[in-house]
């Protein structure tokens, strides 16, 4: 379904083309920012030198800017730029749009059945973030 959307609404939203691995590295840091690159790659799970790589994409390209711990000055901390934030809004926004636009060609059955399902999947979202042996409420 992520790459149905991605790809429907591509042409219409240039930010679109951002790998999804750098939208989630925007979304992690907009929930916990700054943040060093050791939270971030256990927050995501990936390999250090692999947010490294996302962090300095996303820097040269103004939606990061990467400093110096205040609490440690050897560490260095990421975070969101305004060009970072308003980039995610607008993914956001345009990710919304289209899916209430998708939603609305259903017709109400299908919208009831897909609004019915959404707390299942949220539940759902809950056990596949947690480690395989650790049970979820």
């Amino acid at each position: 379904m992520r790459r149905a959307l991605r790809t429907s609404i591509r042409t219409d939203y240039p930010f679109e083309s951002l790998p999804m691995a750098q939208v989630e590295l925007l979304l992690a840091l907009r929930e916990s920012q700054p943040a060093r690159v050791g939270e971030l790659a256990t927050r995501l799970t990936l390999a250090s030198n692999t947010i490294s790589g996302l962090v300095q994409q996303l820097v040269e390209s103004g939606l990061a800017s990467r400093g110096p711990d205040p609490r440690d000055r050897r560490v260095a901390v990421v975070a969101l730029t305004s060009q970072g934030e308003t980039t995610l809004q607008e993914w956001e926004q345009a990710h919304h749009q289209r899916l209430g636009a998708a939603l609305s060609c259903l017709d109400p059955a299908d919208r009831a059945a897909v609004r019915a399902a959404l707390p299942a999947l949220a539940r759902l979202v809950e056990h596949l973030a947690q480690p395989a042996d650790t049970p979820v409420g």
